[in-house]
């Protein structure tokens, strides 16, 4: 007569404690991940909202000494071609909550009329340097 080998009786599944330390190496890992992944997210629209300010920015100054006046609004980039369209803000995910300011003074002695000289987010969040994106 034959001795039954007890491990060769159990079933092919695993067992409840294998089960939940799986669990536990899921859970750390993802603890880890997406902390990560949430940064590199906000790290990825701070550049781009840099990236689209600096390019509306420049339209504006462009528009302003081609015309020898200022843009009443940043349609009048768009219209003028000094911008394909106007981005979309990445801190609100919509291209009209731009704000625009303007102030009465002129950035060239030959320019005819004040409007806009700047261009800012719409948003109200703080970034990631403690300064609101407002006043980037």
């Amino acid at each position: 007569m034959q001795a039954k080998n007890p491990t060769r009786n159990r079933d092919g599944g695993f067992t409840l404690v294998e089960l939940m330390i799986v669990m536990l190496i899921i859970g750390v890992l993802a603890a880890v991940a997406i902390p990560s992944f949430i940064a590199s997210l906000r790290n990825a629209r701070e550049a781009a909202l840099k990236e689209d300010l600096h390019v509306m920015r420049d339209a504006i100054d462009s528009y302003t000494m081609d015309k020898n006046k200022a843009p009443q609004s940043l349609d009048d980039l768009v219209q003028s071609g000094y911008l394909k369209s106007i981005p979309v803000d990445p801190m609100t995910h919509s291209s009209d909550t731009w704000t625009t300011s303007s102030d009465d003074s002129y950035s060239d002695v030959d320019q005819t009329d004040t409007g806009i000289n700047d261009v800012h987010s719409g948003s109200d969040q703080t970034g990631s340097d403690n300064q609101p994106y407002s006043s980037w």
